[in-house]
Order: structure tokens, then C-alpha cells, then sequence
């Protein structure tokens, strides 16, 4: 169950950082619901991404979880949620014209 913890952190984060891009940013707000889909997905590929780059994993850091793992946790999702926001956004707004 540890080895999930950072995992679903990264995900809560995502859909944080999506909403908190969205209201930020009112012209690529998506609305709750999208804001959310669009941050979980964000949060959780920004993780591995973050993980990759860094070479760690989730599953070398299920024993020992630290502050540093739940802040890289919080802060790829929280980055990863906004970020996919914004590309989601403009690939919606490009598509529409």
C-alpha cells in the first residue's frame, strides 16, 4: 500500500494544480470536471516523467517515505496536472477554429 501512497499524492496534487491553473488562467479554464480529468492525468504522467529524469521510482521509494518524496510527489503533480491544462486547452482551442 506504501508503494501507491506517492502515486495517488501525485494524482490529488494534479487535480489541485489543474483547477489552480484554470482559475489562473480563466482562458484555458476547462471547467471543474476538466480542469480535474485534464490535472489527474497531468499529475500522474508529470510523476513519471519527474521520476524518470530524476532516476527514481515510486517503487524505490515505498520504504522510505520521506518529506522529500511527498514534496517531488506534490510538486510533479501539481506541475504535471497544470501543464497537460494548458496543452489540453490550446489543442481544444486550435481544433475549434
Amino acid at each position: 500500500m506504501e508503494s501507491l501512497l506517492p502515486l495517488v499524492i501525485q494524482l490529488v496534487s494534479g487535480a489541485v494544480g489543474g483547477n489552480v491553473a484554470g482559475k489562473v488562467l480563466p482562458n484555458m479554464n476547462l471547467g471543474t470536471l476538466g480542469n480535474s480529468i485534464a490535472g489527474i492525468v497531468g499529475g500522474g504522467l508529470g510523476g513519471q516523467i519527474l521520476s524518470t529524469l530524476l532516476n527514481t521510482s515510486v517503487a524505490s521509494n515505498a520504504g522510505a517515505l520521506d518529506i522529500g518524496t511527498i514534496i517531488q510527489s506534490v510538486a510533479s503533480g501539481g506541475v504535471g496536472g497544470g501543464v497537460l491544462l494548458a496543452v489540453v486547452s490550446i489543442v481544444r482551442k486550435v481544433l475549434g477554429k
